[in-house]
């Protein structure tokens, strides 16, 4: 029992170590309180602004972005990878353009997307769809394509046809992968909401949030803001992480 407690401990251990090395720095005036105010002065702005302040109104924004880019991109981006991984023909006509633009940093596009959306907020979540979409149609893609062979072989083996093989066995040999996707996708989708609303003539979220208090010498806010965009992040994390081992409960067996 002691050990259980212990090891339901070990998450809490680095946020913990994280505030009393930043206190003890602020304390000892290696970093001006300017710059960097306590924790404590930070964690009370953020409860302050998350209990009916405007840091309430700004998250939503960015959640609800968030979840319209993913939304978008999870509704193409695993079917497509499922059909085109099922083929490897089709995948190899494509696959230049997949890895060209998956290695494009999505925030060098910007100018691109504010050309065709304008200053928007459609522009923001077409962005952020797009760079998800193109991770999460790669690992549906290869999940399909590296299914294990050894199912796939008994199944032809047993007189299945190709659809009863692609059914039965390939999407259920990928739906790990594609969870994988599908968390480095709405990590991706928060990623890059919250750079556009930095840059794209934004006035709500916390992107805008971030870098309006940086800009103004708010660090409080500022620190408060950042805090509240990794907690989401982390959040988010957690829930795929979560959902994967409650539907793929098989995974390595």
């Amino acid at each position: 029992m002691a050990l259980d407690r212990m090891i339901g401990f070990l998450p809490a251990l680095g946020p913990i170590l994280l505030f009393v090395v930043w206190d003890l720095t602020v304390r000892a005036r290696l970093v001006s309180p300017v710059l960097l105010p306590l924790p404590g002065a930070t964690l009370a702005t953020l409860a302050q602004g998350l209990l009916g302040g405007t840091l309430l109104t700004d998250f939503g924004y960015t959640v609800l972005r968030t979840f319209e880019a993913f939304g978008i991109a999870a509704v193409f981006g695993v079917p497509l990878g499922i059909l085109f991984g099922s083929n490897q023909r089709a995948y190899r006509s494509i696959e230049f353009l997949v890895d060209f633009f998956r290695s494009t940093p999505s925030s060098a596009l910007i100018p691109l997307f504010m050309m065709i959306f304008g200053v928007t907020d459609l522009n923001k979540v077409a962005i952020a769809a797009f760079a998800s979409i193109l991770v999460i149609f790669f690992n549906s893609a290869y999940g399909v394509m590296n299914a294990r062979k050894q199912r796939v072989m008994a199944a032809r083996v047993m007189g299945a046809s190709p659809w009863q093989i692609f059914r039965d066995v390939l999407i259920w040999e990928s739906l790990q992968p594609i969870f994988v996707g599908l968390r480095s996708g709405v990590s991706m989708a928060l990623v890059i909401v919250i750079v556009a609303e930095m840059f794209i003539g934004s006035d709500n979220g916390l992107g805008h949030r971030i870098i309006d208090s940086q800009q103004v010498l708010n660090v409080r806010d500022m620190y408060a803001s950042i805090i509240c965009a990794g907690a989401l992040g982390y959040a988010l994390n957690i829930f795929f992480l979560v959902l994967e081992r409650r539907i793929v409960h098989w995974s390595g067996r």
